[in-house]
């Protein structure tokens, strides 16, 4: 049996930040969003995106992202051009 310090370092035990991107549907949108990932080194755990009409949805999440960087990531989200709405949460 695995010892409780063994299992902090489990990737399922970190907490995950989830992102919600709500944006008008252009092709630059995606890039862009995986971009502000990417040059922190990080690739996200999961990456769904979805058109319906002229809306593009992105949800993803991103494991052992501190709050205070989530918060950070969700502000420079905010600021790309076209995008209407960024939520983010974090879950354990």
């Amino acid at each position: 049996m695995p010892s409780p310090a063994a299992s902090a370092f489990r990737p399922e035990s970190q907490p995950t930040a989830c992102f919600s991107v709500h944006a008008a549907a252009e092709p630059g949108i995606m890039p862009r969003v995986a971009e502000l990932f990417a040059k922190r080194g990080l690739v996200p755990a999961s990456w769904i995106s979805r058109v319906n009409g002229r809306e593009l949805t992105i949800d993803l999440q991103m494991r052992g992202l501190d709050a205070e960087a989530a918060q950070y990531i969700a502000r420079c989200l905010r600021q790309i051009v076209a995008v209407e709405v960024v939520l983010v949460s974090e879950k354990q």
